[in-house]
């Protein structure tokens, strides 16, 4: 069983992080511009802006592939996290023809500080999607799909019987492709919402905790760490054979002790893959960045991870939940096949 396990001694930030400074205190701010002083013949002054290392810069999405993935998506009328939460990796995968899709509509009936999600009142659950998405998976030739969704505390059930329909349809279409999820919390219906999407047997659950626990008041105030975390353990108990996979992001104002904390935490639940990315702010209304993590930090982690028993790690500025799904899945089996002597042909 999971046990809180209290933080002490906390380290001050990582050393060889890239700090963002705040500018110099101001008096006033006047039309966008930044004034110095209270005469409006002062000057004007330029606003400093934090600028992206270079190790997080990605090039625009122009190929054909890319247009061939938006197209289809649009097709068949399906969300995409790609785009709704502006990831950096979109261009990249999309001309791989590699898409999370996001079922149950494009509006959240949460405001999570770091999610660039729309939040509002959802539509109707569509009840066409399943069907689309397997469609769509069988039209790219997915050997792997990953499915996620916003989070509806609206339905009764939180959104798991369109988890459940959704493998079910992709199973029948494309009964070779590996499905990873990556669901919400379930809040106040975890329960009921983990057995019956674990009776659907998808290839990996996912669920990030996004953050440690000291910021979750303000980084994501809807959840609660702990619930997370037996989430996760409850899956493994309901069955060990599925994959569990959890997520944080780096630069938030996170400490170095806490995030080993977290990552012992999710050993406690028996999480066998691990991600680690960094932050990035998605709109000025959105929590700001405290700290850009360097890529040498990033590894150190994941050499720490590796260490307390992770199955996998992939620990990188630009590491999303399901960048690199599905040759992170083949290489996860193929670690839990060695450990267990298993061959496959």
């Amino acid at each position: 069983m999971l046990e809180h396990v209290p933080y002490d001694n906390l380290s001050g930030p990582q050393a060889g992080v890239t700090r963002l400074c705040d500018p110099l205190p101001l008096s006033r701010r006047k039309g966008g511009a930044i004034w110095h002083g209270m005469n409006d013949m002062t000057p004007m002054v330029a606003p400093v802006r934090a600028r992206k290392p270079d190790w997080i810069r990605v090039k625009a999405p122009t190929s054909a592939g890319f247009a061939k993935t938006r197209e289809l998506m649009r097709s068949k009328s399906l969300t995409t996290v790609c785009e709704e939460a502006a990831c950096p990796n979109i261009g990249e995968c999309w001309s791989k023809k590699h898409a999370t899709v996001m079922i149950l509509g494009d509006t959240c009936t949460r405001a999570c500080a770091f999610c660039n999600v729309k939040t509002g009142m959802p539509r109707a659950v569509d009840r066409m999607e399943p069907q689309n998405v397997a469609d769509a998976a069988a039209q790219m030739g997915l050997n792997h799909i990953v499915i996620t969704s916003v989070d509806r505390d609206d339905l009764p059930d939180g959104g798991a019987s369109q988890f459940v329909k959704v493998i079910q349809a992709i199973r029948a279409s494309n009964p070779t492709t590996t499905i990873e999820i990556l669901t919400p919390d379930f809040r106040n219906k975890a329960q009921a919402a983990i057995e019956s999407i674990v009776e659907a047997r998808p290839d990996v659950y996912n669920h990030n905790l996004e953050t440690v626990p000291r910021l979750y008041p303000t980084i994501r105030p809807g959840a609660r760490y702990y619930a997370s975390l037996r989430l996760l353990e409850s899956v493994k108990k309901h069955d060990p054979s599925i994959f569990t996979k959890s997520g944080v992001m780096l630069g938030l104002g996170e400490e170095r002790l806490e995030i080993h904390q977290v990552m012992d935490d999710m050993r406690c639940a028996d999480i066998d893959f691990l991600t680690m990315g960094q932050y990035l702010q998605p709109t000025p209304r959105h929590a700001k960045v405290a700290e850009f993590v360097p890529p040498k930090a990033f590894d150190a982690y994941a050499s720490i991870a590796r260490a307390k028993g992770f199955m996998l790690v992939a620990s990188s500025p630009l590491t999303r939940s399901s960048y690199h799904a599905g040759d992170d899945f083949a290489q996860l089996r193929a670690n839990r096949d060695a450990k267990l002597g298993v061959v496959r042909i």
